[in-house]
């Protein structure tokens, strides 16, 4: 075994094969993972510090035959996600930066074919991502392509150097031969703490064996009282990345490092910040800012925790939402809509003014909802609420005022004009959809409404013209490419869109539009049924046809209840 230092030119270049097994499990990384490796490269380039990525396990792969491009092949054991994340990277900012010669010179087998090859599942994905000749996004549903979309959408090439990256981005790679068993080093390399979580790593930073009392009434007493707390702070969020545990330390340290009396230095800053090596800024944070004084810490942690535990709730995506803004209401946005940036600051007002949380949680839900609906990013999220808690904001109206116009103009609030475009033009996610139909739902239904709303987790979404439309529709009239296309289009946006209770039976879905909403019989209910007590359908079952115009009216209608309700 050879483990040593490695930076992207060392691990790619014009010879070396990068071979992914084809038996190992395809790409998984998403949009979380994606934004903060595009926040490491900003790190390094504005920081000009080497930076970790950690380590890949490589084993002396395949022989090389006549017909391979390659001179030495590796099969990479562990590092797969980084690995092709990093590509995927660097191809979208050398096209950005048009230097293409870069990318295919590093990355390319003698300028041909790629030095990254992935297991079958990917290859055909990532051949087409890695063909792509200009920085556009492509459709597709493969996560490949979602993170070379992602990249194309929010890397700035202006913030990003090429040199700085590939003198910078260090990596530990460790060189198996053939005879090596690659299990039993995964299995010893991960067993030696590498995987060790936030919390366990400042559980044993704050106490030891020789303070097993302060370590009871300071930190069992509060993350592992009871079954029922310990299953609270270790309650899996994000497919199993992180823990509600994880983001009170988080929130925690982003609200405690904005003490403007501790004066922290500016490159302390831009460290504290960031997310990944969390416990080593504690850490730094304790020995640089105060003395190394654990305890300073330790004495807020509680109450802190506390209050975390009582306003953080992703359970209520599993109750019915409530009417009034309110934390509770929050918790859908925060959980069931992905939106946990809001937490530090969320935090932050319910420790120092619990009497405005409320008005402000109306606010925030207002801000994020516009936000999703006109299709904004979430990318300086971080940043933003961060600075809200140095600045003190615990007031509604200054907080709606600093949303309205912020310093850097790209997370301001869209205006109603952006919004009304929004309903009409914008392509969300499922889950965003369903989110922004269900809390509409919640907010113009009675509060007395003889059908109770169900929980956010309990509806699912529901294409009201089909996306196989072709088969029981009209298609007559959609000879011409561009009305096909633009019936595509619009089936895809909020005015299309429903929740309803269950989801709708295979020949009901595509059914016709008479079909759909009668449905046929007992056994398979249409929409007037699973419509029943839900007002943002009740107009739309009583429509003799369902088309275009139909869609746009209904955007419209939507529009019209969500500005009254996320005020501008």
């Amino acid at each position: 075994m050879d483990a040593q230092i490695a930076l992207i030119p060392d691990m790619f270049n014009y010879s070396t094969l990068m071979e992914i097994p084809f038996f190992q499990r395809g790409y998984v990384w998403d949009e979380d993972l994606w934004g903060r490796f595009l926040e490491d490269m900003e790190f390094i380039v504005k920081s000009r510090k080497p930076h970790f990525f950690g380590s890949l396990i490589l084993k002396t792969g395949r022989e090389r035959t006549e017909d391979d491009q390659f001179s030495v092949c590796r099969t990479v054991i562990d590092g797969q996600q980084r690995l092709t994340t990093l590509v995927i990277f660097m191809k979208v900012l050398c096209l950005k930066k048009n230097e293409n010669s870069y990318f295919d010179m590093v990355f390319k087998l003698r300028g041909e074919g790629s030095a990254l090859r992935l297991s079958m599942n990917d290859e055909a994905a990532f051949m087409q991502v890695m063909e792509a000749a200009e920085p556009v996004r492509i459709e597709s549903d493969s996560k490949i392509v979602k993170a070379f979309n992602y990249f194309v959408e929010n890397l700035d090439a202006s913030k990003l150097d090429l040199l700085t990256i590939a003198s910078k981005a260090q990596f530990v790679k460790i060189n198996l031969s053939k005879e090596e068993d690659e299990q039993e080093i995964f299995d010893t390399i991960n067993s030696l703490g590498v995987n060790l979580t936030t919390s366990e790593l400042l559980k044993n930073y704050f106490f030891n064996k020789e303070s097993l009392g302060e370590y009871q009434d300071k930190w069992v007493s509060i993350f592992e009282k009871n079954e029922d707390v310990k299953d609270y702070w270790n309650r899996e969020l994000d497919a199993g990345r992180r823990t509600m545990i994880d983001l009170f330390f988080d929130a925690f340290f982003q609200i405690i490092v904005q003490d403007q009396t501790l004066n922290i230095k500016s490159e302390d800053s831009l460290l504290f910040l960031r997310r990944k090596r969390l416990a080593n800024s504690y850490k730094q944070l304790i020995k640089n800012y105060y003395h190394g004084d654990k305890e300073i810490i330790l004495k807020k942690l509680r109450e802190y925790a506390l209050k975390f535990q009582e306003i953080f709730r992703p359970e209520e995506c599993d109750r019915s939402v409530s009417h009034e803004f309110s934390p509770a209401r929050l918790d859908v946005v925060i959980f069931g809509l992905k939106n946990t940036t809001l937490i530090p600051y969320v935090l932050y007002v319910a420790m120092e003014a619990p009497e405005k949380l409320n008005g402000i949680c109306e606010v925030l839900e207002s801000y994020i909802m516009r936000r999703i609906i006109a299709r904004e990013s979430s990318k300086g999220y971080n940043k933003l609420f961060t600075s809200l808690i140095a600045n003190g904001v615990l007031d509604e109206t200054l907080l709606k005022q600093r949303l309205l116009n912020t310093e850097d103009g790209v997370t301001s609030t869209p205006n109603d004009s952006a919004l009304l475009q929004g309903f009409k033009q914008s392509k969300l996610t499922n889950l965003q959809s369903k989110g922004v139909i269900y809390l509409i739902e919640s907010k113009i239904r009675p509060v007395d409404s003889a059908v109770s709303l169900l929980s956010f987790n309990q509806y699912s979404l529901e294409h009201l013209l089909p996306k196989n439309w072709e088969r029981n529709w009209s298609s007559a009239e959609f000879k011409d490419e561009d009305a096909r296309k633009n019936r595509e289009y619009r089936l895809l946006t909020l005015g299309n869109l429903a929740i309803i209770p269950q989801p709708l039976n295979a020949s009901i879905r595509d059914g016709s539009w008479a079909t759909k909403r009668k449905g046929k019989g007992k056994s398979k209910p249409g929409l007037a049924r699973c419509a029943a007590g839900l007002f943002t359908l009740q107009d739309v079952v009583a429509k003799e046809q369902w088309n275009e115009d139909e869609i746009l009216s209904r955007a419209n209608w939507l529009f019209e209840n969500s500005k009254n309700i996320w005020k501008y």
